[in-house]
């Protein structure tokens, strides 16, 4: 099904592989091959450097939903925003219900609508539409790049190259600054064949980030879609696949345009918008997935996590194994629970679940609704546990649903119909019952997601399937069945698009600034405390350290509740890794005070007694480190952490909290790692094995020169470890920063973007 290249490759005319064993003669050079992707070029088209090694991006366009766009735009005020210098979408669709802590989520929409009002932006009220599905409808355009702070920002099937980050770097872009990258590594995905019935694009995306997660083939990398299968597939089919790019840990990708995306353009009144994509007749590649779609079944990604993937009919064949092994990994993901199980959902040999969800910018697509339509019409969802809920992405789409009878099959079938909303994919909306097991067209499956908390014994379970096999469940009532066990005529709905709705209801200032406008704020809504800069020395102590393979944003800082207070920096510090070490805060807490005692001009020994022998024997050693030089915070250790969410506070709220960096093996996101460094957090890497740390949670680590090792480059930092209970003596370790931009360095030694725009 899927074929992973072992080294380089030269496609030819589109179709043509040539694997690089050194001796291929193309009658180009590789590095003009290399030029020769679409990727390439775009990038070359946005790079305002002179150097393509190291690109420096404008954008085109930007946006942002309710949890992210009061923190960048506090930020960027901060900072001395006067107005959007390109297009900024400010879309509602992860806040949308309101439905935790009073007026808050309202009170961070009537923020953004006054802020693109006063700055010249666009504002897209609750319910209109996902952040996604609007900006593919009216936002992307062929060849043009696009930055967005939430990592599912990929538009790459429309021809537009677009990327989420962490919210300061769309702080940079509004404020006429660039995005700064070494040139990515540009991977060739080739599609050949065509697809069987029933199959649909989350499972052809499964099966992609199923064989190129764990060994991070693709990790910040271009995925780029070429090969002759494109052409098989229509053009919701491609966006579906493309938006679940974003779980292989790739950075960006692009595809190959054609008639069918030209015709998407059409639909939607923008067909001059489409622009023509192919790469070179000779193009290299730094790798190559090979996926025959041909081969391609319904699949699954079991918990906890979208690469954990199988297909359907596997996992109805060897149950009992694959639901123990599921079991197993809860052990150390669910921070050792033991009363977790799948197993107790095998009925009569089959697996139940309790159930469906079809939403988001990955399920909630027209054609992902309308096929799973074709299989639920006529049957019923039955009147036990098993639920079914679908979310069409935009009113636009909801509307044609309305008129092409599909939402009546829906409801015929017992399913419900809700508006345009992400919450099912972060764990804000059609939470599970404890102990339950969703099955979601959706982009994540992450524990301690969708309404798990461990710690208080409330535990429930995701998996990620395509909208097909959801219906195909549905209709044997919560029974887990493939799409392909039903011979189903498929209708093949044509779309219609109609701007009506959004005329009538979206705010477009066309870029026209009105600086009189007044911004609204909510109690909630606070500005960001005072950070200072980088100390030539630190004193630093261990808070929390996480031994899984890898963590996610949302064990950093939670999804769902949580979201409400993300207009509030000390407010949702309070939250941060809550479900994953839950005295985390308050050890954080207790260091900081000595911080705040050193900047009110105060003996930090006062306020934390324990910091004596460290600083006697601190000033021993490294007698630079005199009163007044050195600082005192926290960090945390976690073997790869950052995979997943753009969200910037799942690095600010350990920086509101004190943090000053993280120690990682690896970190498995660039957006995790870019947050960390744009609140000034050290991102420090060590080689130690896990398992053999030279610290643990509760030693203290000093960092003599720390901010001379930053101003002068240096490849290694020396650090000392003075373990809990030790009155003397250190032991010396050694940490890198890896690679880090001028600007990166100074944002660093400025203590977080506000004060380096600052000044």
């Amino acid at each position: 099904m899927i074929k992973l290249y072992d080294r380089g490759v030269y496609l030819l005319n589109n179709h043509e592989i040539i694997e690089d064993n050194g001796g291929v003669n193309v009658n180009i050079s590789k590095e003009e091959a290399l030029q020769n992707t679409m990727a390439y070029g775009i990038l070359k088209h946005h790079n305002t450097s002179e150097n393509m090694d190291s690109l420096q991006i404008k954008f085109d366009k930007l946006a942002s939903h309710d949890i992210t766009f009061v923190g960048i735009i506090q930020t960027a005020r901060a900072s001395g925003l006067e107005k959007f210098p390109i297009p900024y979408v400010l879309t509602n669709c992860h806040n949308s219900l309101c439905a935790v802590g009073g007026t808050i989520n309202e009170d961070d929409h009537m923020f953004g609508l006054s802020c693109a009002k006063r700055y010249g932006g666009v504002y897209v009220p609750p319910h209109q539409a996902v952040i996604h599905q609007y900006a593919r409808e009216m936002m992307a355009e062929g060849g043009l790049m696009i930055l967005g702070s939430d990592s599912h920002t990929r538009y790459g099937a429309l021809g537009t190259m677009a990327m989420g980050e962490g919210g300061p770097e769309l702080v940079k872009q509004l404020l006429g600054k660039t995005y700064d990258i070494k040139r990515p590594e540009v991977i060739a995905i080739y599609l050949s064949g065509s697809l069987r019935q029933g199959v649909g694009p989350q499972d052809v995306a499964l099966a992609i980030i199923g064989a190129t997660f764990d060994n991070g083939y693709v990790n910040n990398k271009v995925m780029e879609f070429v090969g002759p299968g494109v052409k098989n597939l229509s053009a919701d089919f491609r966006i579906g696949i493309d938006v679940m790019t974003t779980e292989t840990t790739c950075l960006s990708s692009i595809w190959t345009t054609d008639e069918e995306i030209r015709e998407f353009y059409a639909i939607h009144g923008r067909e001059g918008d489409y622009k023509a994509l192919n790469p070179g007749s000779v193009a290299y590649y730094e790798g190559m997935v090979y996926v025959d779609l041909d081969k391609v079944k319904p699949m699954i990604a079991m918990p906890f996590h979208p690469s954990n993937v199988y297909c359907i009919d596997t996992l109805n064949e060897n149950l009992e194994d694959i639901l123990y092994d599921v079991e197993q990994k809860a052990l150390t993901v669910l921070d050792g629970v033991k009363d977790y199980t799948l197993r107790d959902k095998i009925r009569d040999g089959k697996l139940y679940v309790e159930q469906g969800i079809i939403a988001g910018c990955a399920g909630g697509g027209f054609e992902n609704i309308c096929a799973a339509a074709d299989i639920i019409r006529g049957r019923s969802t039955g009147t036990d546990v098993f639920s079914l809920s679908v979310y069409p992405a935009s009113t636009p789409m909801y509307a044609e649903l309305a008129k092409n009878g599909v939402l009546v099959d829906f409801l015929n079938a017992g399913a419900v119909i809700k508006t345009a909303f992400c919450g099912p994919c972060f764990g804000a909306g059609d939470t599970p019952a404890n102990g339950a097991l969703s099955i979601r067209h959706t982009t994540r499956n992450f524990p301690n997601r969708e309404g798990s908390k461990s710690q208080s014994g409330q535990i429930s379970s995701v998996a990620l399937m395509d909208a097909r096999s959801i219906a195909a469940t549905a209709a044997n009532q919560g029974y887990l069945t493939p799409a392909d066990a039903f011979d189903v005529t498929y209708t093949g709905q044509r779309y219609y698009f109609d701007q009506t709705i959004y005329k009538n209801r979206i705010f477009d200032s066309k870029g026209l600034a009105d600086p009189s406008v007044e911004i609204q704020f909510g109690p909630n809504i606070k500005d960001w405390p005072t950070m200072v800069a980088l100390p030539a020395h630190l004193i630093l102590k261990v808070v929390s350290e996480i031994h899984d393979p890898v963590t996610t944003t949302d064990e950093l800082i939670p999804s769902g509740e949580t979201s409400s207070y993300r207009s509030n920096p000390l407010g949702l510090a309070e939250f941060t890794l809550s479900r994953k070490d839950p005295a985390y805060v308050g050890r954080a807490k207790e260091v900081q005070k000595a911080q705040k005692a050193i900047e009110a001009g105060r003996c930090p020994l006062d306020v934390l007694p324990e910091l004596e022998k460290i600083v006697k024997a601190t000033q021993k050693t490294f007698p630079q480190m005199k009163k007044n030089t050195f600082g005192v915070g926290s960090l945390i250790f976690a073997i790869k952490p950052g995979d997943g969410s753009a969200r910037e506070q799942a690095a600010s709220c350990q920086k509101v909290l004190g943090g000053w960096g993280n120690i990682a093996n690896e970190y498995a996101t660039k957006r995790y790692r870019s947050n960390l460094i744009n609140w000034g957090m050290l991102p420090f890497i060590t080689e130690e094995n896990h398992k053999a740390l030279p610290f643990e949670n509760g030693d203290y680590i000093v960092f003599p020169d720390i901010r001379a090792a930053v101003e002068n480059k240096d490849e290694i930092i020396k650090a000392y470890v003075m373990k809990q209970g030790q009155e003397t003596g250190f032991q010396e370790i050694s940490l890198t920063l890896g690679d880090l931009t001028d600007n990166e360095r100074e944002i660093i030694l400025k203590g977080c973007l506000i004060n380096y725009y600052r000044g």
